[in-house]
């Protein structure tokens, strides 16, 4: 097979990666890639939200199947554009993607069909959300209504941080344009389980723990993922079918009922309180650094675990974990989230060639002169997999050490609480 990736970040790396190791994965090209994509890949550089290049692209080269990473070309109708003209795509279409391309939308969804979530408010204004502070209590959720690359939910520990945040949101956009939503905090455990569907089956493909905060000790601004782990520890079988029951399957039922079923991975982001799920919030795609632990306990299955969804052959489909864990933890750039630099030297990672169960994922690199240099925000994640909790850090963060990067920063503490418990 002929097989296309869209996206730049360490998910598409992961997925390159996987998909490399499958007989049936002949030609791999990505759009538009990155450095350590390229090593395994055919990168083109082509705006992943010009539809109509994409698939005079694909039609040039003949390619059987589309594997989308990112949110922004599902929103944009990618799914339905290459469906249109015949070619066999991976991901819910554009309609169904509204799951995490609106807040809103969701919330009404889980206020249809009683699905447990934080109390929440809706505001289009700037003014309507500070008179809608006044109805929680410290910490203040406020999340961005559209899609924010991971980076649209602000934790607000006074009423001054929130307002600020939501100044934030609304000084660049346009009057009436632009909506929050304000949360209750919930106080528990987060966690991430992956369901495969094809509109009318389900799959769990696993689950996660994610770590969003900057910095050790869980401080510091939101970022897209500093790092995770797999399986996530505080989802037993009972809290797995409480969540399929209570969450996914009403919220499938709605999107089919409204004539939009989803198709993919439907990644629900959850609160775990006394071993009962809250629904947070749902992603229409893999999470990153979430991806990267999913697919180096997965390897090559995962390209026909995800080509049987699309092919509607989900009944057909069987997932084999072995009893092991595995962990991520992403090297960013300093000052990520907020202004950094790019353009500075990495080197050491040839050292980690020879070890199966390391492998470095990029997410923003490119090559200048014959040197790697960083290209982003996040822009290395760290993977590795072992027996057990204890032994995969020790690989990972061991690996770490010898990564020269003096720009780069990471936390020391990710799976560190639940290894100790």
């Amino acid at each position: 097979m002929k097989i296309l990736l869209i996206g730049s970040g360490g998910r598409e790396h992961a997925l390159a990666w996987a998909f490399k190791q499958n007989p049936k994965c002949d030609e791999l090209y990505c759009i538009p890639g990155n450095a350590g994509i390229a090593s395994i890949a055919k990168c083109k550089q082509i705006d992943i939200l010009d539809n109509d290049k994409i698939l005079n692209f694909c039609k040039d080269k003949g390619i059987d199947f589309v594997m989308i990473g990112p949110e922004s070309p599902l929103a944009n109708g990618l799914v339905d554009f290459l469906d249109k003209n015949g070619i066999l795509s991976f991901g819910p279409t554009k309609n169904a993607a509204i799951l995490e391309s609106s807040k809103t939308f969701t919330k009404m969804i889980c206020s249809k069909r009683n699905i447990p979530t934080a109390q929440y408010k809706l505001a289009s204004s700037e003014d309507e959300a500070l008179i809608c502070l006044n109805e929680f209590t410290k910490p203040y959720v406020i999340k961005d209504d559209g899609l924010a690359a991971g980076k649209g939910v602000f934790i607000a520990e006074t009423a001054q941080e929130a307002t600020v945040a939501l100044k934030k949101i609304f000084q660049l956009s346009k009057p009436g344009s632009k909506s929050v939503v304000i949360e209750e905090f919930l106080h528990g455990e987060e966690a991430s389980l992956f369901i495969l569907t094809d509109g009318d089956n389900i799959l769990p493909l696993g689950s996660a723990q994610d770590h969003k905060r900057a910095f050790d000790n869980d401080r510091g601004p939101n970022t897209g993922g500093m790092g995770a782990f797999s399986p996530a520890f505080n989802i037993s079988p009972k809290i797995e079918k409480k969540i399929i029951d209570r969450i996914v399957k009403p919220t499938l039922d709605e999107m089919r009922k409204n004539g939009t079923p989803f198709c993919g991975i439907l990644y629900a982001g959850l609160m775990i309180i006394k071993d009962e799920p809250l629904l947070i919030e749902y992603n229409a795609r893999l999470g990153d650094p979430e991806c990267q632990v999913l697919a180096i306990r997965l390897g090559a299955q995962l390209l026909d675990i995800l080509l049987n969804c699309a092919q509607k052959k989900l009944l057909e489909t069987k997932i084999s974990f072995a009893d092991d864990i595995g962990i991520t933890v992403v090297i960013a750039s300093k000052g990520y989230p907020g202004e950094f630099q790019t353009g500075k030297e990495i080197s050491g990672l040839e050292s980690l060639n020879d070890d199966e169960e390391i492998q470095v994922f990029h997410s923003g690199t490119a090559f200048e002169e014959g040197k790697l240099v960083s290209n982003g925000g996040r822009v290395l994640s760290v993977t590795a997999r072992a027996k057990d909790l204890e032994s995969a850090r020790k690989k990972v963060y061991d690996a770490l050490t010898v990564i020269q990067w003096e720009n780069g920063f990471y936390r020391n503490d990710i799976g560190f609480k639940y290894f100790k418990k």
